[in-house]
């Protein structure tokens, strides 16, 4: 890795930063500093031999400003302090037996690390991983853990992307999570965030600010210039870092739509071709575009569309870009099942422009689905999980699709046992930093007709604990709805390997969908339909006759053709 402390094998620390800005830059180690020769394209590298393992260490610039590694392997006093050095060879790895699953085994558990336990932290979340496997979860997937500002953030406003965060343990304590989630047979993937940096913490525009550009703006911060060879680099080896050092099973990049590229090359394509092709990539690109997604490509994308379809038969809503849905929520719900995206070029009502590429091509494999996860549930002004908002018919129901469908469904946490705790959007920061976060929140929500009460504090204690997840308040019967689905699902459908369906209506609320030897037909509404033909295939799971008020009838086709 070309970046930050790297131990060597001789003994000690090759310590290397780019800061083209900078005229001068010091190691500092406790009291004493050693000044870092320069070298060509503003780089800086000083050897330092009596450093090693557990060395703490900063960096001054121009004689001034201490500020951390941006490649910190650790930040034990948080993200202004001094960065570890770490021996990434020192963790005993047990694993070498694993080889990970199969992308189309995947049913995986959104989980954020600090309220997934009432401990908060990588050791305590192993104490859970039985629990996971034995309800039919193949994968978990981790909330970003790049080093934030304090001591409480949902992991979007990191600033140290190679840095997991001390809130939650050390270093040897995620490899420990990892190793334990593999030797219970489940796959580990990583959510990071590669489209903008957090608003404290980030010391990169002082001493390089060709990192940024003004070329292009995000909603949450300067826009990271991907034109720039360095910068590439830099998150090229944080992908592979995660990967090898921590033996991650995946990723997840949280919305690329923000990721912003003049190159020839997109850097995502050039993340994709450095990365094993063993290891699954997922995206989060609310553009639709599904030129990134497929074989020899990113694995899968999260499926906005089919959640906001769910989500609007489950409520009725039809606020903000539900409106994009409300006016035939079971039409969209049919085409994402079938073909992928409900918009694929179509004129969103909500934006009032096209939105989408052409998706009916792909396998369902490419397509994450969920009825819930951190964002849905947290980006509402009280962060109220579906059990507070739908009946619970109706959402055992639409369970019951995205469960059997062939698209890898996703969990979030505290799901299956029928959560009723809120997931609030909560963070640490001070002074006029955190006072703007809190006004933003209640702007936010100022816009919607339906909502005049008031938000919980996002900078509270008290917000961040009422999301701690309470494990023995766990609904059994939730449980057991969602292990029997789960487990017909590893059964019956995993091996069927499923290409692009065909969808057709049965009514407003009532569709019909087939892929090659699996079939559905639901009705999402609360008047009947009269189904014709009913198929004389396998039944696999049914809650009611087909066309009953919130059935959900699911069969297996011998004859791909019928």
């Amino acid at each position: 890795m070309p970046f930050g402390a790297a131990m060597l094998a001789q003994g000690g620390v090759r310590f290397r930063l780019w800061a083209p800005a900078a005229k001068t830059v010091d190691v500092v180690i406790g009291s004493r500093a050693r000044r870092m020769q320069s070298a060509p394209g503003g780089w800086h590298e000083l050897i330092e031999r009596d450093a090693g393992a557990g060395t703490l260490y900063q960096y001054r610039i121009d004689g001034g400003q201490l500020v951390p590694d941006p490649a910190s392997r650790f930040q034990p006093r948080d993200v202004d302090g001094p960065s570890e050095v770490i021996d990434p060879s020192r963790y005993p790895w047990k694993d070498a037996g694993w080889r990970s699953r199969p992308w189309g085994e995947a049913v995986i558990y959104e989980l954020h690390v600090g309220t997934f336990t009432p401990e908060g932290t990588y050791r305590a979340a192993i104490s859970k991983l039985g629990h996971l496997a034995e309800h039919g979860i193949t994968a978990i997937e981790l909330m970003p853990l790049s080093d934030f500002a304090g001591r409480r953030n949902w992991g979007y406003d990191g600033v140290l992307p190679y840095a997991p965060d001390s809130a939650y343990g050390r270093p040897e304590d995620l490899e420990a999570l990892v190793e334990a989630a593999h030797a219970a047979g489940l796959m580990v993937f990583l959510d990071v965030v590669y489209n903008h940096f957090g608003p404290k913490g980030n010391y990169l525009g002082l001493y390089a600010p060709p990192f940024f550009t003004e070329r292009h703006k995000t909603p949450w911060g300067a826009a990271i210039d991907f034109a720039n060879d360095v910068v590439r680099q830099y998150f090229v080896h944080n992908a592979l870092y995660w990967l090898e050092e921590y033996h991650f099973d995946g990723l997840r990049f949280d919305a690329v739509h923000a990721i912003h590229d003049d190159s020839p090359r997109h850097i995502l394509e050039e993340i994709r071709d450095a990365v094993p092709a063993r290891k699954h990539l997922v995206l989060e690109n609310d553009a639709n575009q599904a030129r990134f997604v497929g074989p020899g490509k990113y694995n899968a994308q999260w499926n906005d569309d089919s959640h906001h379809a769910y989500h609007v038969l489950a409520t009725g809503e039809a606020d903000g870009y539900y409106v994009a849905y409300a006016d035939a929520p079971a039409r969209h719900l049919a085409r994402c099942l079938a073909e992928g995206f409900a918009y694929q070029g179509e004129r969103s009502p909500f934006t009032h422009a096209p939105r989408g590429e052409k998706s009916s091509a792909l396998p369902p494999s490419c397509f994450v689905d969920f009825l819930q996860n951190h964002d849905q549930i947290g980006n509402r002004a009280l962060g109220e999980r579906l059990t507070m908002l739908a009946d619970p018919k109706k959402l055992k129901a639409l369970t019951a699709i995205q469960l059997l469908a062939p698209s890898p469904p996703l969990i979030f946490m505290g799901e299956e046992w029928g959560c009723r705790q809120p997931f609030l959007f909560f963070c640490d920061f001070d002074g006029e930093l955190g006072e703007a976060v809190r006004k933003g929140r209640r702007a936010e929500f100022s816009r919607f007709a339906g909502f005049t009460g008031e938000i919980p504090d996002p900078l509270a204690q008290s917000t961040f604990q009422a999301s701690v997840l309470d494990w023995p308040k766990a609904d059994h019967v939730w449980l057991a709805h969602y292990k029997h689905l789960l487990t017909l699902r590893q059964s019956h459908i995993v091996p069927l390997d499923c290409g692009p369906g065909r969808y057709r209506m049965l009514g407003e609320r009532a569709f019909q969908v087939t892929w090659d030897k699996l079939m559905l037909i639901a009705n999402c509404g609360d008047e009947p339909v009269a189904v014709q033909d009913k198929p004389s295939a396998k039944p696999l799971w049914s809650n009611g006759a087909p066309g009953g008020a919130w059935t959900v009838n699911w069969w297996l086709n011998s004859d791909p053709g019928s």
